[in-house]
């Protein structure tokens, strides 16, 4: 899903996107993953094939696939055996998970916060709604839900990387009561986070149901309703998450989940503080699993 965006909109996320540098461009081998995911003729033969190339990608595949993550029985010591156990799709997201946390090294990004704390906060948003999932077990791959957390986000590395001092102005304006983050960032930037990160995951040619997420995490009522479970349950991780100032919290902050919200991905008020509690333990084993050491 490419959003429909109006043509001013489009021209500051096209504009944005080109500067991004090197996040811009996926590595090679994540693009071949995807598109082999996406080829319905592509076998388990095929993606391990692509991971061996990249034996640092291949050694962080296995840590996430071995880690309590996932819980797998014994000791999984070779990509096809991960391919079998989890699937082509699980390992697909698991490599692109791999992949992005490299984006978000330590730069700041205004207002004390950093490109780490931004992470931190995208690796909480994908524990807390793997942990959602988990809680009204939801129907769809837990190991898309994660990732569509880590990735929810991206359009503020984006705007770090092509304009930083209008980045910093938002967040400034935003610690002083100047109004709502997404506005502020419409009146300063032109486009919106949301926007800029389906612009970026366009570019990444990620699948529709993850670049609406990203494209429309703040507003998921706006998404077609074969795609709206996983983004209401990515939505009420976000704001769960900002709620308890994990990372940077900034795009969410003083919200609260609507009894609609709530209702539409069948999770109880109660539920809240019971995911809540297991939450920051939750977030240092994912951040640990993810980390390139």
């Amino acid at each position: 899903m490419t959003l429909d965006l109006e043509t001013p909109v489009k021209s500051v996320v096209d504009s944005a996107v080109a500067k991004c540098g090197d996040i811009a461009t996926l590595p090679e081998v994540t693009a071949k993953i995807i598109k082999l995911v996406d080829d319905p003729k592509s076998t388990a033969r095929d993606m391990h094939e692509v991971i061996k190339t990249d034996p640092a990608l291949s050694t962080r595949v296995l840590k996430v696939v071995n880690s309590a993550f996932y819980g797998l029985p014994g000791q999984i010591s070779s990509i096809d055996r991960a391919i079998v156990l989890l699937g082509l799709s699980a390992v697909k997201n698991i490599a692109i998970a791999a992949s992005i946390a490299r984006m978000f090294k330590g730069q700041q990004i205004g207002g004390g916060f950093t490109a780490k704390d931004l992470w931190r906060h995208s690796v909480a948003v994908g524990v807390c709604g793997r942990l959602i999932a988990r809680h009204i077990r939801y129907n769809g791959p837990e190991d898309e839900v994660f990732l569509s957390g880590l990735i929810h986000d991206v359009g503020v590395m984006v705007l770090r990387q092509s304009s930083p001092e209008k980045l910093t102005e938002v967040i400034e304006r935003w610690l002083s009561g100047c109004g709502s983050y997404l506005t502020l960032e419409t009146e300063i930037v032109g486009a919106d986070h949301q926007a800029l990160g389906n612009g970026l995951t366009s570019k990444w040619k990620f699948p529709r149901n993850l670049r609406a997420v990203v494209g429309l995490h703040h507003h998921p009522e706006r998404i077609s309703e074969e795609m709206r479970p996983l983004a209401n349950i990515i939505r009420v991780a976000d704001i769960i998450c900002c709620s308890q100032k994990i990372g940077f919290h900034l795009t969410a902050a003083g919200e609260e989940p609507s009894a609609e919200l709530l209702a539409s991905i069948k999770l109880a008020p109660d539920d809240v503080p019971t995911i809540t509690e297991s939450l920051v333990g939750e977030v240092e084993s994912a951040e640990a699993m993810l980390s390139s050491d």
